[in-house]
């Protein structure tokens, strides 16, 4: 799909993408669905986050905090280089990431490769720079570490769910597997959108491959 001459598959570099700004958007102080939990740290001692882009984020939003295990949620963007871009700009293909959802998870009732096991069967790993009929490069299927030991885990469960794919006949797995920079809240309209208390009807576009990721994965 192209904008102006521009093909809004193509990830856009640091030098081409838009400048943004250095203030970051209002967030709103509580979950939607969480009333009583907040989309900001702090976060309660011994929970970790992860940072995760599987197309549109308002059905994986919904996803994850349908996972028990998950303390908090919020709709953002990650993996890109413009400071505080909103969503017209992520959307012009111009900034460089992707519509992304921090997750909150407590790790002795979530582990992180269980969380994985959500987000590789949650999507279509292998549709590159799309999702369904959503086209572009933000809705590019990603998954951000923020330390080795989460580097390790996602590559190895990949891969893991890569031979699952190919033992059914599916695809490559397109999935970049990249450091956390920076994390950007998205808009308040954003944030929980599919809930009950916004659209418990809205569009949501999740689907996917109806492959299971196997179990029991260790890295």
């Amino acid at each position: 799909m192209a904008l102006f001459g521009r093909d809004k598959t193509q990830v856009t570099g640091a030098a081409d993408a838009l400048p943004g700004r250095a203030d970051p958007v209002v967030v709103p102080a509580h979950h939607a669905v969480f009333a009583d939990r907040g989309l900001q740290p702090p976060f309660p001692a011994g929970h970790r986050t992860a940072v995760f882009g599987m197309g549109c984020f308002w059905g994986a939003e919904r996803l994850f905090w349908q996972t028990p295990g998950v303390w908090t949620t919020a709709a953002g963007y990650a993996g890109g280089h413009t400071p505080n871009p909103t969503y017209e700009e992520v959307c012009s293909g111009r900034t460089g990431h992707a519509e992304v959802v921090l997750v909150v998870f407590d790790p002795a009732a979530l582990p992180y490769q269980d969380l994985l096991r959500v987000f590789w069967e949650g999507h279509d790993p292998t549709q590159g720079m799309r999702q369904g009929a959503d086209v572009g490069s933000q809705y590019r299927s990603i998954a951000l570490y923020s330390d080795e030991g989460q580097r390790v885990t996602a590559e190895a469960s990949r891969d893991v769910y890569q031979r699952a794919l190919n033992a059914s006949g599916l695809g490559q797995i397109t999935t970049e597997v990249k450091r956390l920079g920076e994390f950007y809240y998205a808009e308040d309209y954003h944030q929980q959108y599919l809930s009950d208390a916004k659209n418990p009807y809205g569009y949501c576009g999740l689907g996917g491959t109806g492959v299971s990721c196997p179990v029991g994965l260790k890295a």
